[in-house]
């Protein structure tokens, strides 16, 4: 097993953009990071909206090892089958019992070494769901058993909310990585038990836009108040996201890096 571990989170991927930006893009920065494992949220992937078995194939293909998910991961109804089937396509762990798929799941690198990957959601703005501090602690200690190196994604809308489950969760996971919010926030950081964090790891698409989607589009809903269907926004596409690095034996982060790369 190597020293450190280096694992990229790639933040929300929005349609057809995001989606060409990880299949340009993902092979320099493995090379230039020297990346072990990269997880991706790609639950915007297939139109700005939700995810589908040939998306979520293509996505592994290109070297994404786990997929994370969130709010819209049920938009299009032909993944819950797929769900069930790839354990590597995760929804959040907290929802209802009984829903399609897991959320959580353990994988292995190239060198041998065990990583957990455990999908969770905020629920301030964001629905009603199981508690996610309760449901981490629950799920950590499952996959502890397995793995040292354990990443969490918290989809979630409050900032507060992904500050508070990365300070319950320090020194016993490797990092809490916030998605969602589709803005790279500048606030990461090793807490002090060694649980890396940030609240928000950005999106991968276009940033000439809103949070992804065309900006005309976007204004005439705030302006008017009236329904109008989203498109994707293609304009100055850029891939974004974290690269953790870990000590592969305690499982303790070392380092966190934003990176932000044109594609």
């Amino acid at each position: 097993m190597t020293e450190n571990l280096k694992v990229l989170l790639i933040g929300d991927i929005i349609g057809k953009p995001g989606r060409q930006a990880v299949k340009r893009g993902l092979p320099d920065i493995i090379a230039d990071y020297g990346i072990d494992f990269v997880i991706a949220n790609g639950e915007n992937a297939a139109a700005g909206y939700g995810i589908t078995p040939v998306i979520a194939d293509e996505l592994f293909q290109w070297d994404v090892d786990v997929i994370t998910s969130g709010n819209h991961i049920w938009a299009k109804k032909e993944i819950f089958d797929y769900l069930d089937h790839t354990p590597r396509l995760l929804r959040p762990e907290n929802y209802a019992e009984g829903v399609p798929g897991r959320g959580h799941c353990l994988a292995e690198t190239a060198s041998g070494a065990t990583v957990a990957v455990i999908n969770l959601s905020g629920r301030v703005f964001m629905g009603n769901h199981d508690c996610p501090f309760r449901t981490g602690e629950r799920v950590v200690k499952t996959v502890g058993e397995t793995s040292s190196v354990i990443i969490v994604d918290i989809h979630a809308e409050a900032t507060s909310e992904k500050n508070a489950i990365a300070c319950f969760l320090d020194g016993r996971v490797s990092a809490v990585i916030g998605t969602h919010t589709h803005v790279q926030t500048a606030d990461e950081r090793v807490l002090p038990q060694g649980t890396a964090f940030i609240s928000d790891a950005g999106m991968t698409g276009a940033t000439d836009s809103v949070i992804g989607m065309e900006k005309d589009i976007s204004l005439e809903r705030f302006l008017t108040g009236m329904p109008k269907r989203f498109e994707v926004a293609r304009n100055n596409v850029e891939l974004q996201g974290v690269v953790v690095t870990i000590a592969a034996e305690s499982g303790r982060a070392v380092a966190i890096e934003r990176i932000k790369r044109a594609v």
